[in-house]
């Protein structure tokens, strides 16, 4: 493999994760809007690494902190879901017959619903880098707050995600959203 190869795949690679990057981020910046946490600096996506993140200032409590961090988990679950919904209300309603023909333009949606599904789902996992805060915040903040502690087995939950996401997790999760969308629209529709 030469090195243009490499740098080609990585250019592809870093294309197909845009969404995801974006609503990921976007999910960060959100919830520090909405628990009033002013943002210093926000890059949703770039050909480096890493692709995107969001810099604010550092929450005055820990539940600020647990929100901004897991904030993308929810909303990429529900963006992915929804992209995955649409994908299979699309090709249901070609295998009905409510379209009448697969159209260029059905093609194209259903690829575009299946990239940004698969693409956001895949980056739904909040970042060992926000696991990385919130154990730091707990350790900081247990002896006067112990409620702190509930916090502790997601902080480990997301370890271990990233962990297992060397051995695709993540993409497992991705295909997951895919089949309960799947599986969600074809009991509606029956």
């Amino acid at each position: 493999m030469t090195a243009l190869t490499i740098v080609g795949f990585g250019f592809v690679l870093a294309l197909f994760s845009l969404p995801g990057v974006v609503v990921h981020e976007l999910a960060h910046k959100k919830a520090c809007d909405w628990i009033g946490v002013p943002v210093v600096d926000v890059v949703y996506f770039r050909f480096e690494n890493p692709p995107g993140y969001v810099r604010h200032v550092e929450p005055d409590r820990y539940r600020a902190s647990f929100v901004i961090s897991v904030a993308p988990f929810l909303v990429n679950t529900v963006v992915a879901l929804a992209a995955f919904a649409g994908l299979a209300w699309l090709v249901h309603s070609i295998e009905t017959g409510s379209l009448e023909a697969v159209s260029r333009e059905g093609v194209v949606a259903a690829a575009v619903l299946c990239w940004v599904g698969t693409s956001v789902g895949i980056h739904a996992f909040p970042s060992t880098g926000d696991a990385n805060t919130l154990w730091t915040r707990a350790r900081a903040e247990w002896l006067r707050s112990p409620v702190v502690i509930l916090g502790l087995p997601f902080v480990v939950l997301i370890y271990v995600a990233n962990l297992l996401s060397r051995l695709y997790l993540d993409t497992l999760y991705a295909i997951g959203l895919l089949l309960l969308a799947w599986y969600a629209v074809g009991e509606v529709a029956i």
